[in-house]
């Protein structure tokens, strides 16, 4: 009786079949096999049949939609049936599509963010700080006057019939303050070298100078603090060596020290920057712009009625911008040495004091048609003028009473800055370096009367009962800072350090005082002095420092102070 196998139709088992026959496999694992193949076979006839079923049900239900259809009146509509098998296949193809454009936009992968997201860049830092003010004896408190309070508030009655004094600065007791600065930006990337930049900070009011917060102030009990725009610009870069900027924007200009500027000075305008490598590590740069200092409110105007009557006047504009430019050459020749040096031109439009026409002025609310020539926000330093031309008559006692007046600067401002870094490497990652910078005011006029100027004038004395000598004009054109510093250039790390020293001297109009740095003699022009500190990281971005500064009045009435400051910053 023959042992072979009978042929199956299913090939699968007959290959097994013959495997068993040659030897290659046992009866055994032939076994298993053909069960395996059965099953399979099984399942694929149970598919068969189940697809044919359903696809004639399907032409049923087709077939009797169309009758239905034929049928039915007009405006009828009918849903057809869907087989369950179609349905699944819609689902996964739906499904791809959706996880296709999930992957390729980053919203449905785990730690990933949507594309747009990946193309903003949040930064922001935080200062605390103690801040220490002491003054020596000796200054005068009589003739420290603000005329910054008197220029953005009413203007203050000079007759000798007003039994107030000028509104004045502290110069005399001590203070202790504990502050803060907070911060918070944004960059985002909008494609083909268009971006755009945004950030918010802190600050006691809307100086330009200041963003810092003192704790306990505006009220105090626990008051909440004023948010300010802090930035706010569009930036076009085609190349990575050219770019345009509009809006408020950090400062264009590259300034090693803070004798012109407040480092963190913010410009309104627009400004375009460029640099060139001209050979192997030296590189020239190049910054130029127009910046609005100050715009004309849009109902400007007096509103005294007019000598034979007439309507209120409005005033002509008197927008004051400046106009800047700067030329500069880096060069790092080694990895031990570089360097860095620029000169700058700023010219300030409209920014001096003009004598008004004769107007009267009856109370502190009357106004005369120079009264925007004042400067909207100042510090200390600058030499002013009173702007009012007051008709002296009967409704003032020929000019005994009633002489309401707002001040100017006396003088023009074209400053000319040279600008200079050394950087020595060879004890890398410690530097030594120094900086310096020479300032000249070119529009400075060493002239001006004396007797029509209300400060930085000495030697002034009665010579009878309505006689005055005016004295001498004291005001100065020059400045200049030089200063060292050893140790790392940036602290970033864990006991990263630096220490510092220098020497400022800033003439009274060698600069608009209110720009320049707010810290030292706390703000503005006329100072000389010293300053000495240092920086120390306690972690990562966190770091603490101390600023000690000494400065003293160059010209005119007594003052000096030392102002303290320890901090602690960080930043991300």
């Amino acid at each position: 009786m023959s042992r072979a196998k009978p042929l199956s139709p299913n090939a699968t088992i007959n290959l097994v079949n013959l495997l068993v026959k040659q030897g290659v496999l046992t009866e055994e694992q032939a076994k298993s096999l053909v069960e395996q193949a059965a099953n399979e076979a099984y399942v694929q006839r149970q598919a068969a049949k189940d697809a044919s079923v359903k696809a004639g049900d399907a032409a049923k239900v087709a077939a009797a939609a169309a009758a239905a259809a034929a049928a039915s009146p007009p405006g009828v509509k009918h849903v057809s049936y869907v087989p369950e098998v179609v349905k699944r296949q819609l689902r996964e193809d739906i499904k791809k599509e959706v996880m296709a454009q999930a992957e390729k936009e980053n919203w449905a992968s785990p730690g990933k963010y949507p594309e747009w997201a990946s193309r903003i860049r949040f930064y922001g830092d935080m200062r605390l700080r103690y801040r220490g003010i002491y003054y020596p004896s000796g200054n005068d408190q009589y003739d420290a006057v603000n005329f910054n309070a008197i220029n953005t508030g009413s203007p203050y009655d000079v007759s000798k019939t007003n039994p107030y004094y000028y509104p004045t600065y502290d110069v005399t007791q001590n203070r202790d303050q504990f502050r803060f600065r907070g911060r918070l930006g944004m960059i985002a990337d909008l494609h083909e070298g268009f971006s755009a930049g945004l950030r918010f900070a802190g600050g006691e009011n809307n100086s330009p100078v200041s963003q810092n917060q003192t704790f306990g102030a505006n009220g105090g009990n626990f008051s909440k603090y004023s948010l300010w725009i802090d930035r706010a610009f569009f930036k076009y870069q085609p190349l990575e060596e050219f770019s345009l900027i509009a809006g408020r924007m950090d400062n264009p200009f590259w300034s090693p020290t803070d004798l012109v500027w407040y480092r963190d000075i913010g410009f309104d305008g627009f400004a375009a920057q460029g640099k060139y490598e001209i050979a192997e590590g030296i590189t020239t740069f190049v910054a130029g712009g127009a910046f609005p200092v100050f715009n004309t409110d849009l109902n400007a105007g007096i509103n005294l009625p007019s000598y034979d009557g007439g309507p209120p006047t409005k005033v002509p504009s008197h927008d004051k911008w400046l106009f800047a430019g700067q030329l500069g050459v880096s060069a790092k020749l080694d990895d031990d040495y570089a360097f860095k040096i620029a000169a700058a031109y700023y010219d300030f439009s409209k920014v001096q004091g003009e004598l008004s026409s004769p107007c009267r002025v009856y109370s502190a609310s009357d106004g005369c048609d120079t009264d925007l020539t004042r400067p909207s926000f100042a510090q200390r330093g600058n030499t002013y003028m009173p702007l009012r031309s007051i008709i002296k008559d009967t409704s003032n006692s020929g000019g005994t009473t009633g002489q309401y007046q707002y001040f100017g600067l006396a003088q023009q401002f074209r400053p000319f800055v040279a600008s200079g870094e050394v950087d020595f490497g060879h004890f890398d990652p410690v530097h030594i370096v120094l900086d310096g910078e020479f300032l000249v005011n070119t529009a400075f006029n060493g002239r001006v009367r004396p007797d029509i100027l209300a400060n930085n004038v000495t030697g002034a004395f009665e010579i009878s009962a309505n006689e005055w000598f005016p004295g001498n004009y004291v005001g100065g054109k020059y400045g200049y800072l030089a200063s060292v510093t050893v140790g790392h250039r940036e602290i970033r790390r864990l006991l990263d350090w630096n220490v510092f020293a220098g020497y400022k001297y800033l003439g009274s109009d060698a600069m608009v005082d209110a720009f320049v740095d707010a810290d030292f003699g706390l703000g503005g022009t006329n100072l000389k002095g010293y300053f000495v500190g240092g920086n120390l990281g306690v972690g990562k971005n966190v770091w603490l420092s101390l600023r000690w500064m000494s400065a003293n009045n160059i010209s005119g009435v007594p003052y000096a102070v030392d102002v303290l400051h320890v901090d602690l910053n960080g930043k991300f």
